[in-house]
């Protein structure tokens, strides 16, 4: 078997595309970019070697990243906010069988995980954002709205047990913000409040602590072994 390139992993094995960004979040302007996610099935036998193949792929195209769909489903289990809203994308380009079957896992991947993992990540970027405006004097205003954004998520994914990443109503108060019209001190006071109605919700959220990490894994164990039986692979 010849070892395809990373590009070709991305082309010839993706089992799952779609949009993501602003695109997906229903924020998108004239000049918003269309970032493109992914998930690609390396052939098993890729997997018998010394030198494995790669986790992740940046490409071919422009804004565009894929993961290898082990390292794809390690992350969802993790509740990486990237990963997880990927999923739940509205706008899929392409899903195959195994694609399918992973959006059909959506449920499996979804804890109270995420308050510890979207919450902190937005901490992170509050403190950036803090840097910014002391430093500038004003936050990278789009960083702002996109915290907001993910605050409101995370907060009504605990509270219903579903994930729904687009803004629906919100998008002009979340685009007045990206384009500063909000002040700073007002953009604090959401971002303090939606902080503490995601611990609120956390404590009392449909979700289960942990996710299904059995039925993931049976689920990965199955495409391995079919992806080692067909006769292309090998």
């Amino acid at each position: 078997m010849i070892t395809p390139d990373p590009e070709a992993l991305v082309r010839d094995h993706t089992v799952y595309s779609c949009v993501m960004g602003s695109r997906a979040f229903g924020l998108a302007t004239d000049g918003s970019d269309t970032d493109r996610r992914g998930v690609f099935l390396a052939p098993t036998p890729l997997f018998w070697r010394f030198d494995k193949p790669p986790t992740h792929v940046e490409g071919p195209a422009q804004e565009q990243f894929s993961w290898e769909l082990e390292r794809f489903c390690e992350l969802a289990l993790r509740a990486n906010p990237n990963v997880l809203e990927c999923l739940h994308s509205p706008l899929v380009e392409h899903v195959d069988a195994v694609g399918r079957e992973l959006l059909s896992l959506r449920g499996a991947f979804l804890s109270r995980l995420a308050h510890q993992t979207f919450v902190r990540y937005a901490l992170g970027q509050r403190r950036k954002l803090e840097a910014d405006v002391r430093q500038y004097g004003a936050p990278r205003w789009k960083h702002a709205m996109h915290l907001l954004r993910l605050l409101t998520s995370c907060r009504d994914l605990l509270r219903t047990g579903e994930l729904v990443i687009e803004v629906g109503p919100a998008r002009e108060e979340l685009l007045a913000v990206k384009r500063g019209e909000v002040p700073w001190p007002e953009v604090e006071r959401r971002m303090t409040r939606l902080a503490e109605e995601n611990d609120v919700a956390a404590e009392c959220s449909p979700l289960p602590p942990q996710p299904d990490r059995a039925r993931v894994e049976e689920f990965l164990i199955r495409t391995r072994r079919a992806s080692a039986l067909r006769p292309d692979q090998g």
